[in-house]
């Protein structure tokens, strides 16, 4: 499988006093009203530095999409702090959460939610354009994740076009085509077949070494757990 030119690295030298890309302390998550209400997250703490590659497993409803939800700042926890490249989410107001998010982030969906009118490499030039980056650099990129991903040869289709697989292969590529510091990554294997699945997940920790990203996936598939530095288990909002 291809591998695409490096993009410029979050560099994080030995001994670095910086602090980890992204970090969770005491977060916990309740759904419902007074009534009735579940708790997803309960007093999570979740450390992740550049360069790691951690992995969340754990039965439906353990609260793993909760996670990432959170740590990506999609929604606001019940309780406690969520850190992102030193910025607490949970003291921003929506707009600037969306923008510190956009700057930092880039988030794997179990579902590749594409733009219906544009086609797979559009799909990938939109997050650059959005953010004042479409460059040639960002184009060659671009064309390097899609062979990467194996769709070079369907990078004029649009998502009517692709099987749930190749839509989220697509997915995978916009995610990584900015090289942001933290990568949230939900069920990337679950349509894909075997093969296809382990070279996702390979690629996955290449880009997290590569660009010293902090990557956080969830997953039911215990065959890629070993591609990850650090396996953790969700169960019923408790991680361990």
């Amino acid at each position: 499988m291809t591998r695409p030119t490096p993009a410029p690295a979050h560099a994080q030298a030995a001994g670095d006093a910086t602090p980890p890309a992204l970090r969770l302390t005491g977060v916990s998550l309740r759904l419902g009203d007074d009534q009735q209400q579940v708790t997803a997250l309960d007093q999570v703490d979740l450390t992740a530095g550049a360069g790691r590659f951690l992995a969340v497993t754990g039965p439906s409803g353990s609260g793993k999409s909760s996670l990432l939800a959170v740590a990506g700042g999609l929604q606001t926890p019940t309780g406690g702090t969520v850190h992102v490249a030193g910025v607490d989410l949970t003291t921003l107001k929506e707009h600037q959460r969306t923008a510190h998010r956009r700057r930092h982030i880039g988030y794997v969906f179990q579902h590749a939610n594409l733009m219906a009118s544009l086609t797979a490499r559009e799909q990938l030039l939109l997050p650059a354009h959005v953010a004042g980056r479409l460059d040639s650099t960002t184009r060659r990129r671009a064309d390097e994740l899609l062979e990467a991903v194996g769709m070079t040869g369907r990078a004029d289709r649009r998502p009517h076009q692709l099987s749930g697989g190749e839509r989220q292969r697509v997915g995978l590529a916009r995610a990584l085509v900015l090289a942001p510091d933290i990568l949230l990554v939900d069920e990337p294997t679950s349509a894909l077949d075997r093969a296809r699945a382990r070279d996702i997940v390979e690629l996955l920790a290449e880009q997290t070494r590569v660009h010293h990203t902090a990557t956080v996936m969830v997953t039911h598939d215990t065959e890629i757990l070993d591609a990850a530095d650090h396996v953790l288990t969700l169960r019923d909002g408790r991680l361990t």
